[in-house]
């Protein structure tokens, strides 16, 4: 059974998030939806509402990410959900002990969602087919596969901005190859119906047979980025890069960085996206990424209410062993 089969329930709704890859139009819709009548709570001189009051959500991060971390933080506790973040790096895992024998004492405390985000792909599938029923699961981010919660709030982000998505072109540059970002960025955009969407890399940064996500590819960023309503630029992802994939960051920007001058080439109204920790001087000039086309700050305030939609949506779908509504 694929993870896009395990995460949804016999009624084909949400049980678990783990991947773009396979969900349904209405299945976006219904997380972007949802994500746009929560993000008013942020501005509520009280940011909080009771959805999932007496529910508890374990953030279980094996690699460090202090952005996504936090956001996931904040959505659960603007739902008014209890929250614990393990430290993997001082946990029994360290000591020897398996990840299911970690998964049984943790769900020994009754919690109800795992946040996963792991170096290895296909972590939190593993996890969500070995978690008891009532469990929902969330991928955080898992090796080079998948990256769901930020593919969905960056399609929210470029719906704010640009609604007309049959009419839409996005390019994506930068390190396509090992960026999970990407893929469940592309699967989101074309399940949502998106004209046409462009990676544009040097070759050594593209996987093979890229062209078969849906994708158009450009090696000239001259050409990659001519009348694109949409730039996203991703991070290079060094700590992934196994030998010599790029000759220096200094010639990467001066071929791909995205500068005032490259940025000229895309629509006058297009905007400006970055998943974030952005390199400056590396993938983006300082003046690209604080200038008015940018929405990367937006982006991440965006994360919270998307993050809190899909919490609300997947503990929304499950039931407790008692077998009352979650």
């Amino acid at each position: 059974m694929s993870a896009s089969k395990v995460q949804l329930d016999r009624q084909g709704r949400l049980r678990h998030f783990l991947t773009v890859e396979g969900l349904s139009r209405r299945h976006l819709i219904e997380i972007l939806d949802t994500a746009e009548s929560l993000r008013g709570v942020a501005e509520r001189r009280v940011k909080k509402l009771p959805t999932l009051h007496g529910k508890t959500v374990v953030n279980l991060f094996f690699e460090a990410s202090t952005r996504t971390r936090t956001t996931f933080e904040l959505a659960a506790k603007r739902l008014s959900a209890d929250v614990i973040t393990l430290n993997i790096a001082h946990s029994s895992t360290v000591k020897g002990e398996t990840l299911l024998d970690t998964l049984q004492n943790i769900e020994a405390m009754q919690c109800d969602m795992f946040v996963v985000r792991h170096q290895q792909s296909g972590a939190a599938e593993f996890i969500a087919r070995h978690v008891k029923p009532h469990i929902a699961v969330l991928n955080a981010g898992d090796g080079r596969h998948a990256h769901p919660t930020q593919g969905m709030l960056d399609a929210f982000t470029i719906r704010r901005h640009k609604p007309d998505f049959a009419n839409l072109q996005v390019a994506i540059v930068g390190d396509i190859l090992h960026s999970r970002v990407a893929r469940s960025l592309i699967h989101a955009l074309n399940i949502l119906g998106v004209a046409e969407i462009r990676v544009v890399a040097p070759r050594t940064l593209l996987p093979a047979a890229v062209e078969g996500l849906g994708v158009r590819v450009f090696l000239d960023p001259r050409e990659g980025l001519k009348d694109v309503d949409v730039v996203v630029m991703l991070r290079l992802q060094k700590e992934r890069m196994e030998g010599a994939l790029l000759p220096t960051e200094q010639e990467f920007f001066q071929r791909y960085g995205l500068t005032e001058e490259r940025l000229a080439l895309a629509k006058p109204d297009a905007i400006v996206m970055h998943p974030g920790p952005i390199n400056r001087g590396v993938e983006i000039d300082s003046r690209v990424a604080d200038g008015p086309r940018s929405v990367i700050l937006e982006q991440v305030t965006n994360g919270i209410a998307v993050r809190m939609a899909i919490m609300s949506i997947t503990l929304g779908n499950h039931a407790r062993p008692d077998g009352e509504d979650a």
